[in-house]
């Protein structure tokens, strides 16, 4: 096996299910953005990788290339500030401009950070309302009246595990509640256009982002596996072939769904002892993915 081939994702997924789509992906610069775009590309779908940051966007860019060098000229990077309407306008102008079409969106970007609700600052409870709620529509909407209103197409929203709140966050499981309704509303207007409008919602993911949060929230974290029927955290390629169901042709009468990504969490209960799991293997088609430094 030579190194390109060793380099390419190993998806559940025919290879050439994406062919001849463009993927628009927010947050594509690391964690469960990165996963999801080097998936799609092994299905061979164009990308627009969108982010705040170029450099992070350059790098998967350039692993993306390694592995598919056939995709030069399929790749298109967007920096944008999700959250300012003006930015996102001018970046899915530029994104058509590039691909003449948007056939998916994943809104993947977003961001929070562990604090009570008694701490929260306004600027703190509105960076993150703007990050996670305001970014999602913003995204969706332009994508839908630039071009999918006309065309159809499928958008695939980030929720997070919120049910029953989200003690210790609940900035992000304000916005995220919000995206869910959202997402509904959405499923609801759109659906004449032949657009589909869906959401998954991770829970416990080991994903890179766990090493940005503080230590005492780390060692929380850690702890968390044993509250979870299936006694793991999930792998970011769990939750990506999640996403890329949902975007794929065999979701085509699935729109205002919320699909759980979290290994059964919400169905734990106090009155049921967990007994330590058996025969649970996490699926990593991701040959890139290294597991967070906080969770070894």
């Amino acid at each position: 096996m030579n190194a390109t081939a060793a380099q390419r994702y190993r998806s559940v997924f025919r290879p050439d299910l994406f062919e001849g789509q463009t993927i628009v992906i927010t947050g594509a610069g690391s964690g469960l953005g990165r996963c999801t775009a080097h998936e799609l590309a092994s299905l061979g779908a164009s990308l627009a990788l969108v982010g705040r940051q170029l450099e992070k966007l350059q790098g998967v860019q350039q692993e993306l290339l390694q592995a598919y060098p056939e995709m030069a000229s399929r790749i298109s990077l967007h920096s944008c500030d999700i959250r300012q309407e003006d930015s996102v306008k001018e970046t899915v102008q530029a994104i058509l401009a590039q691909h003449h079409a948007i056939h998916g969106l994943f809104n993947c970007a977003g961001g929070q950070y562990p604090a009570p609700l008694r701490d929260i600052s306004l600027k703190g409870w509105d960076a993150v309302v703007r990050n996670n709620l305001h970014g999602t529509f913003l995204f969706s909407r332009e994508c839908y009246v630039q071009w999918m209103e006309k065309a159809g197409g499928s958008i695939v929203n980030m929720l997070a595990d919120i049910w029953g709140g989200m003690p210790g966050m609940g900035h992000s499981g304000a916005a995220r509640g919000g995206v869910m309704n959202f997402t509904e509303t959405a499923a609801c207007e759109w659906g004449a256009s032949g657009v589909r409008v869906n959401a998954v919602a991770p829970g416990w993911i080991a994903s890179a982002g766990i090493d940005t949060y503080d230590q005492s929230y780390q060692d929380l974290l850690r702890d968390l596996r044993a509250k979870v029927p299936l006694q793991r955290f999930g792998t970011e390629a769990e939750l990506s072939s999640a996403v890329v169901y949902l975007l794929s042709p065999a979701a085509g009468f699935i729109s205002g769904a919320v699909l759980r990504v979290d290994g059964g969490v919400p169905t734990a209960r106090h009155t049921w002892k967990l007994e330590p799991a058996r025969n649970s293997f996490p699926f990593n088609g991701f040959p890139l993915y290294t597991p967070p430094k906080a969770l070894s």
